[in-house]
This record gives structure tokens, C-alpha cells and sequence, in this order.
């Protein structure tokens, strides 16, 4: 008895098309973070370095030179100000191990069949803040020369030194203490150090991003009582909507809302681009990472 082929192919599912886009997009973003995880996974921290050596010479009352450090804080600055923030969504090693994290959080819950543990939003709220409290705190322990004094604290420098397979951490007792707090964190938290204590997202945060590349959202077309779009976000932020002059500080430009949207509603500030491209997604990469070949990170 012969099979009918045509039969056969006709009773296979359809794939959404929106569904495999949206599957496509997410591997693309993983491969990016995989790619910068691997081969520039210091760039957060000499940003940092930049902004700790600038208070420290104003404390000190030395000038303040354009060491590398500081020429890596400007010009990621300047890179966030034009794309947004990108680099904390995509480059961040910190950022896309909470990514990994949470996870395989989420992975195991659901192996035992047990709903993932979460930070109450009311909650959640109100600890965003404290990621501005810790860049004060910072640049004024800097500004004062006591930085240097709270060797084995900071659970970003037992971060990189594992990530480096340096495990002589014996006097970074405190910090690995701290990053496992943190780990802790990103499990029942997307995003958890991100949202919460980053002091460089908080100085990103700040900086007057230009409208262009930021999301804005076109609620006269959404579907009455749609809220995907601010389910999904990491950061429970309500994107700016069309004519707006808001930006969304905190968007760190995972495009997770832009994926869901039924209605495609969300969108740069340059006509036709919605901002989830993946040639607008590669195109931002690259850039990124000629640049941190050229700075030499």
C-alpha cells in the first residue's frame, strides 16, 4: 500500500511563523552573550575602574588623566547614550550569568513541578533604588581613598577572578560570600543584580539616552486589557508611548516585550525599525565588539 506523501505533510502542525521569529531572536541574543561572555568579559569591570579612578584622583586632589579605564567608561557611555542600553542586555558577563542562572532556575522547577519563587513587585520597587546608594557609596569611599581599604569585598571582583580560573580567593572571603548571595538572587529575580545593584547600571540609567534607538509603545492599537509587554519585562518598566519624551532608563533592551506583542506595537523613535531586528541585533554586536578590539579589552 503506497503513503500518500501529501497526506502526510498536510497533517503536519504548522510552525507560527511569530513563534519561530520569536525562537530565532532568543538564540541570536544567547550566541551574542555567549560570544562577549567568552571574549570580553572585563569590560564591565574596567568601566567601573574608570568611574573609581576618576573619584579617587578628584579625592586626592590629583588631575584626572585619559587612562584606558577611563577611555573604556566614555566610550561606553557614549555607545549607551546613542543605542541604549545594549550592553548591559547583551555584553554584560555578570548580566548573562544572572541570564544562565535564572535560567536553570526555572529549568529545574520545572522538572519538579514546582512554580518558580519570585520577588514580590511591591517589594521589588522599592529595592531598585539600591543600586544608586551603592555607586554613592562608592564614589565617596573612593573620593575619600578608603576604597582601596575594602580589598576582598567587591563579589564582581571574585566574579571576574573565577571567571579567569584564578581560585586563590582566600582573602576574598567577604566577596565570594556577597556573590553567592547574589547567585541566591538571580534565581528567584530575573535580572536580580541588574535591576537591583549594579552600580554601573545605575550610572547608565542616568545618562540622557537619545531617542532613536530607545522602545516606545503604540497603545491606541494594543487589544484592550493586553499587558504582555510589561509581564515579560525584567525591569517592570511601562514603555514610553508614541510622542512621549520619556525614555526608559532602566530598558536594558532585552526586546523580550517587543517579541510578544500580538500587535507589533512596539518600536524605535526611527520610523520602520522595530528595534528586534536581527540584522539591527548582529549590526549592534559588531560594533560593540570592534570596539572592544580597538580599545584593546
Amino acid at each position: 500500500m503506497g503513503i500518500d506523501k501529501n497526506s502526510n505533510s498536510q497533517n503536519k502542525p504548522k510552525v507560527n511563523p511569530k513563534l519561530r521569529q520569536r525562537k530565532i531572536q532568543t538564540w541570536v541574543r544567547a550566541a551574542i552573550q555567549l560570544i562577549f561572555f567568552i571574549l570580553f568579559p572585563s569590560v564591565f569591570t574596567a568601566a567601573f575602574n574608570g568611574i573609581k579612578y576618576i573619584f579617587t584622583q578628584i579625592g586626592a586632589e590629583n588631575q584626572v588623566e585619559l587612562t584606558s579605564f577611563v577611555t573604556v567608561l566614555a566610550v561606553i557611555c557614549i555607545y549607551t547614550i546613542i543605542f541604549g542600553r545594549f550592553f548591559c542586555g547583551f555584553a554584560c558577563a555578570f548580566g548573562s550569568f544572572g541570564d544562565a542562572v535564572r535560567a536553570i532556575y526555572v529549568w529545574c522547577c520545572k522538572k519538579l513541578k514546582k512554580k518558580p519563587v519570585s520577588i514580590p513587585e511591591n517589594i521589588a520597587k522599592g529595592m531598585s533604588y539600591i543600586k544608586y546608594v551603592i555607586v554613592i557609596a562608592i564614589a565617596l569611599l573612593c573620593y575619600m581613598g578608603a576604597y582601596s581599604k575594602l580589598k576582598g569585598t567587591s563579589p564582581w571582583d571574585v566574579f571576574s577572578m573565577l571567571r579567569a580560573g584564578n581560585f586563590k580567593i582566600a582573602a576574598y572571603v567577604t566577596g565570594l560570600i556577597l556573590l553567592f548571595v547574589i547567585i541566591a538572587g538571580m534565581c528567584v529575580q530575573e535580572r536580580f543584580f541588574c535591576r537591583f545593584l549594579c552600580p554601573m547600571g545605575a550610572v547608565f540609567s542616568l545618562l540622557p539616552i537619545l531617542p532613536f534607538f530607545t522602545l516606545h509603545r503604540d497603545r491606541s492599537n494594543c487589544i484592550k486589557g493586553c499587558s504582555a509587554c510589561g509581564r515579560i519585562c525584567p525591569c517592570d518598566i511601562g514603555l514610553p508611548e508614541d510622542g512621549s519624551a520619556k525614555i526608559a532608563g532602566d530598558c536594558f533592551l532585552c526586546q523580550k516585550c517587543n517579541a510578544i506583542c500580538p500587535k507589533t506595537n512596539i518600536h524605535t523613535g526611527i520610523n520602520g525599525l522595530r528595534g528586534n531586528e536581527i540584522w539591527f541585533t548582529i549590526a549592534r554586536a559588531v560594533l560593540l565588539i570592534a570596539i572592544c578590539v580597538l580599545l584593546g579589552i
